[in-house]
């Protein structure tokens, strides 16, 4: 009569391929894959006083390879909702975040229009807020078109010493796609 041992190679040697296509085919990962048939064999070899004998062992092995893949399922579904759940709190904190220090930038810049020389001040909001064209500003103004260049360099430069070290402001105020521009 043969041994447990040998009994148990020959259903390694003849389940084993079988058992390792059919769990890929769950899984679609190949390491997964061998890691559950290993653990099925392992199972099997834990169990084996009860099972060697059972002609029901090939159904042994697909049924636990199943469940080993539901369980490892369910595992990961676990793991990515609480992956999600952290992924979705620091977008909303660094959201929140973004949005305090844009809050910010806005009031600082609010600040530095609002010290602008008047005649700038007017310049720079008739261009930026409002929309116009230097050479309408000139016209509106009644003065020359020079003098809307000179004032927008100032409110630049101004600005511009202001938020020296903030560089994304400048591109937001400048960009010449943005309604902002001159």
């Amino acid at each position: 009569m043969p041994q447990q041992k040998d009994v148990f190679k020959i259903v390694f040697e003849q389940l084993y391929g079988p058992l390792l296509a059919y769990t890929k085919t769950l899984t679609n990962n190949h390491d997964q894959a061998k890691d559950i048939v290993q653990n099925c064999f392992i199972t099997l070899w834990q169990k084996r006083p009860d099972l060697v004998e059972s002609p029901a062992l090939k159904s042994f092995l697909f049924t636990t390879a199943y469940n080993s893949f539901i369980d490892l399922y369910r595992k990961n579904q676990r793991k990515n909702k609480i992956f999600d759940e952290l992924k979705y709190n620091m977008a909303k904190e660094s959201l929140i975040e973004e949005v305090s220090h844009v809050d910010h930038k806005i009031k600082k810049l609010k600040m530095v229009v609002d010290k602008l020389p008047p005649k700038c001040r007017e310049i720079l909001l008739l261009n930026k807020r409002d929309g116009l064209k230097y050479k309408e500003i000139a016209s509106r103004l009644n003065i020359s078109e020079k003098t809307v260049e000179s004032q927008m360099r100032i409110a630049y430069k101004k600005i511009r010493e202001e938020f020296k070290n903030d560089k994304q402001i400048l591109m937001v105020i400048f960009n010449k796609d943005s309604k902002f521009s001159g």
